[in-house]
């Protein structure tokens, strides 16, 4: 069977530049490929068919002249927590919320990089959970296997690159919401440095926690989509120096040492690394080790970390609860979680956000030891649909703690991540690992992330097309074709 997939982002930006394909050629199959796999996967919230075919008419024109950018005519997808002119920000809330003026930072520059906005995909409510689901949209499907979540709550951004329909997009990351749907999917996602990527409108989104990341099939995709996203408006409060995100996937990263760490950190919840999950992981672990790194376990201190995530993250929810317009309309859970923020907004959060600068150190000296640390991504497979849909606030906290204990310090510490897929448990459910590095040390990951494709070269596999995968309990592994 020929399936219509969405090559690489940098192989569509070479055949585009090159004139093998038109801007407006691509968005037509893109538009196509995401109607087609709506009423399964539902990846997007709100798709912009005559916006994103007049912008690929305007990219096909500069390419006639000569003129080159690095996404130039590419169609991409960007997740609903991310302003896009003309249309509304609903960050997975129910209401009619009003169209936007301007563009988010984040969105401005890929603009600039040439990019074809074709849509805002679906996220869970004000992303909270590792699920995407909710009565605004309705359920957000694993395209590996449609019974399962991809996750969240760049769920919707997860699912339409797991899937094929775009060849990359852009999510947000305040507890792994980038990294975790990655994992679940089979994908790259990035987690960069706290302000590599604007989060302007929001000079500092859930007070520091939240930071935009790519999701693609590969390191060098995922490597250019970042580049192409990086930079800051000029009130961000934080302004990393710059890397070079597409040169470092290139690069072979030598020898290092890599601390392989299965333990959790504390948050007096009930929860178990499930040993499918720590089996792909150790599995990785003895890859590395093959390709010549010294890899032994070893885990951070992370001590009471949780203490400083608590107030930042409610407090955010209670931010962005007064930008919605109807409050009563969102779910029991977020209103609770909104009340306890607002309690929390003073005198706790102060003190949570003081906390950094020990953590940094505390959690930061396992890197005078090791160059990376390699973790799960998550305890578990991904959950299937609806499982945490009717929980109680308190037992929602409880599963998503099991299930994804992993990520969220290091949105404290505001460092980066990236996490890689180590393979498929029962079901053709997809599993992940995440490299782990201190400030500024994208390039390193990257290069490292990049020597592991080379050797695992899982962008070979691809779920079975969403129209067969109805019913279907696993997914297969097929070759892409078409552009």
């Amino acid at each position: 069977m020929t399936v219509d997939r969405a090559e690489g982002l940098a192989e569509t930006a070479r055949a585009l530049a090159e004139g093998e394909v038109t801007a407006r050629e691509l968005t037509e199959r893109t538009l196509a490929r995401i109607e087609a796999a709506q009423p399964l996967v539902n990846a997007f919230r709100l798709v912009r068919p005559e916006a994103a075919l007049a912008e690929a008419d305007a990219a096909d024109r500069q390419l006639a002249a000569g003129l080159r950018a690095p996404l130039l005519g590419v169609p991409l997808a960007v997740k609903d927590d991310t302003d896009v002119a003309g249309e509304p920000t609903a960050f997975g809330c129910p209401g009619e919320f009003p169209p936007k003026a301007r563009d988010s930072e984040a969105v401005r520059r890929l603009r600039a990089a040439g990019a074809v906005i074709v849509g805002k995909t679906n996220t869970c409510e004000l992303g909270q959970w590792p699920f995407t689901e909710g009565p605004a949209f309705g359920e957000t499907r694993n395209p590996w296997n449609t019974g399962h979540t991809p996750g969240g709550s760049s769920g919707g951004s997860a699912a339409a690159v797991a899937a094929g329909l775009v060849p990359a997009a852009l999510g947000s990351d305040g507890a792994g919401s980038v990294r975790i749907p990655a994992a679940w999917t089979h994908l790259v996602g990035i987690k960069p440095q706290r302000g590599r990527i604007s989060t302007w409108p929001w000079p500092e989104a859930f007070n520091g926690i939240t930071v935009n990341g790519p999701l693609a099939r590969t390191v060098g995709d995922a490597a250019l989509l970042l580049d192409a996203a990086s930079g800051n408006h000029a009130d961000d409060p934080h302004q990393p120096p710059a890397i070079r995100a597409v040169e470092a996937a290139t690069r072979e990263p030598g020898k290092l040492r890599v601390a392989l760490s299965l333990r959790t950190p504390f948050t007096a919840t009930p929860k178990r690394l499930h040993p499918l999950v720590r089996n792909k992981v150790v599995d990785l672990a003895n890859r590395l080790a093959a390709l010549g790194h010294d890899v032994e376990e070893a885990d951070p201190r992370y001590g009471q970390i949780g203490l400083a995530f608590v107030p930042r993250a409610t407090a955010g929810i209670a931010d962005w609860v007064r930008e919605v317009p109807d409050p009563s309309l969102l779910d029991p859970r977020t209103k609770e979680a909104a009340r306890l923020g607002r309690l929390l907004s003073g005198a706790p959060l102060r003190l949570s956000r003081r906390a950094e600068a020990t953590l940094h150190r505390r959690v930061g000296a396992v890197f005078d030891t090791y160059d990376v640390v390699l973790a799960p991504t998550t305890a578990t497979p991904p959950p299937r649909v609806g499982a945490l849909a009717e929980l109680s606030g308190w037992r929602t906290d409880q599963a998503m703690i099991a299930a994804c204990p992993y990520a969220w310090p290091w949105n404290v510490l505001g460092w980066p991540g990236v996490n890689v897929p180590a393979g498929r448990v029962a079901g053709g459910l997809p599993v992940g690992a995440q490299f782990l590095g201190p400030a500024g040390s994208e390039p390193l990951l990257l290069s490292l992330a990049a020597q592991l494709e080379d050797d695992r070269r899982w962008y070979e596999q691809w779920p079975q097309p969403p129209a067969d995968a109805r019913g279907a309990p696993e997914g297969g592994a097929t070759r892409p074709t078409g552009t």
